[in-house]
């Protein structure tokens, strides 16, 4: 059996941050990346721009990022120096390190959208990520 591999292409991400009805819009693109390290990096330059501890309600469509979390993975990959329940290398490591430190900073609620939905900052997230690919 031949394992599967992630195609490296172009992509793009966006995040929205909100507060106190002020609205902020980031995006960017990569290329040579794939969707995974995409869904990861948005909360990641979202996260950063905070410039204190915050009180966060993270909202995204990736189930990838928002279970690591809600179902507790990423605790585990980090207890286990950042293996697999298989004990294989995290994938896209880097990325999940530098969340799991912005999550230890920030009080972060993830709440998973369902994606290509009627939810309009989800489809303005979507919007950004394609315009930032589309200059890239």
């Amino acid at each position: 059996m031949v394992p599967a591999l992630e195609t490296l292409e172009n992509g793009g991400w966006g995040a929205v941050l909100i507060y106190n009805n002020i609205e902020k819009q980031i995006s960017g693109a990569s290329a040579d990346t794939t969707n995974n390290q995409m869904e990861l990096t948005a909360p990641i330059k979202a996260l950063e721009l905070l410039k204190r501890p915050c009180k966060v309600k993270l909202y995204s469509d990736s189930a990838y990022l928002v279970n690591a979390f809600t179902q507790g993975w990423i605790y585990n990959w980090h207890k286990n120096g950042w293996k697999t329940a298989g004990k294989s290398d995290v994938k896209n490591r880097d990325l999940w390190e530098k969340l799991y430190s912005l999550s230890q900073i920030h009080d972060i609620e993830w709440i998973k959208v369902k994606g290509h939905s009627s939810n309009e900052y989800n489809n303005l997230c979507d919007k950004l990520a394609v315009d930032a690919y589309n200059n890239l």
